[in-house]
């Protein structure tokens, strides 16, 4: 082996170390005998340097980092910063890709198709009662009305307390279901007496539109397209409280692996919510053009969302209380509420906002 790692380097190496005709030994071309002393210290043992397409023995470039990307208005500050160039302008080698829904981007972290994912904590939640081979790198904004209750138009509801009896889709193991759960409760309605239905995000409009469900409840901007182009649908008050938190999830086999670029993209989305709050026009065209839909949609959507990186107790709190809700309801299997610490990762955040990381460890 050592052999073959010396002709490795003699075969890249470009020039004789000294000149050809020179001799150091009686009767031997000096050249020689530096070939051979360099081959002799090879099969000792002598480190080679790899060989990369940057160069020979320069340092092999970094993987670029995967990105998967729900699309939704909660993304808005990845969709800044790759359009204004702040990842790149940070160092960072990444890519994205994009899809419906964060249970879905979340999948992709989970069978090793992204290495960091944008998703609610609800996914995290559901996800963290069958396994933690993951971990929440950031919070990177939060929102109490990005999910949605729209009704057809023959419905008789004007509140989410008078869906006693009816069909009312939603994507189950997702935000969604927790928000409904919770906002029939409030309503002084109990679950099980709602038929609820999982159906695909993109399958939603055309269900309700064919009496398939009576409503749904489903995030942004699923609601906004559903409420729009079913005739007569319309959407209900907001009928809880909860705080969705938006997230960065990643493998827990990355931590310490790639908290270089952890960092530097942690630098670049908090560029990116400083030109959010202080260009939101620029934003907002950024979102209108990755989204595709009009002004209209940004209007109706602006005002519900906070951008902001944290890891703060009451997304402890938060969790916890999703944890509790969907054992005991039966919603998830599990027999133990996990210690939602060990989920976090701080280490890349506190390194660029220390103020950042406010849970109680």
């Amino acid at each position: 082996m050592q052999f073959e790692k010396g002709l490795a380097v003699i075969r890249v190496l470009r020039r004789p170390l000294v000149p050809p005709s020179a001799t150091v030994w009686p009767g031997q071309p000096a050249w020689l005998v530096a070939w051979l002393v360099l081959l002799s210290l090879l099969l000792a043992g002598w480190p080679v340097p790899a060989r990369t397409a940057a160069g020979d023995g320069a340092p092999a470039a970094a993987p670029r980092l995967r990105l998967v990307v729900s699309r939704t208005p909660l993304s808005l500050p990845l969709y800044v910063a790759d359009s204004q160039g702040l990842f790149t302008a940070e160092g960072l080698a990444y890519e994205i890709r994009e899809v419906q829904g964060g249970h879905r981007a979340m999948q992709a972290v989970l069978d090793g198709g992204a290495d960091l994912a944008t998703t609610s904590e609800a996914v995290v939640m559901f996800n963290s009662l069958q396994r933690s081979d993951f971990v929440v790198l950031a919070s990177f904004v939060t929102s109490d009305n990005d999910i949605k209750v729209v009704v057809r138009r023959d419905v008789p509801a004007s509140r989410i307390g008078q869906l006693a009896g009816r069909r009312v889709g939603t994507v189950q193991g997702a935000a969604s279901a927790y928000y409904l759960d919770t906002a029939l409760l409030l309503g002084g309605v109990e679950p099980a007496k709602v038929q609820v239905r999982n159906l695909a995000p993109e399958k939603m409009a055309a269900a309700l539109a064919a009496g398939e469900v009576d409503a749904v409840a489903i995030w942004e901007p699923v609601a906004y397209e559903v409420a729009h182009s079913v005739p007569g649908a319309h959407v209900l008050p907001r009928g809880s409280s909860y705080r969705l938190a938006f997230n960065l999830v990643m493998p827990r086999a990355l931590r310490g692996v790639r908290d270089a670029d952890l960092v530097k993209l942690l630098r670049a989305l908090d560029k990116a919510q400083r030109l959010i709050a202080a260009q939101p026009r620029l934003a907002q065209e950024v979102l209108r053009k990755r989204l595709g839909l009009d002004q209209a949609f940004i209007d109706w959507i602006w005002p519900d969302y906070r951008y902001r990186l944290s890891l703060d107790q009451q997304w402890i709190t938060t969790i916890e209380g999703e944890a509790r809700w969907a054992l005991q309801e039966g919603h998830a299997r599990g027999t133990y509420m996990p210690n939602y610490l060990d989920f976090l990762y701080s280490s890349p955040l506190r390194s660029v906002n220390a103020q950042a990381v406010s849970v109680i460890e």
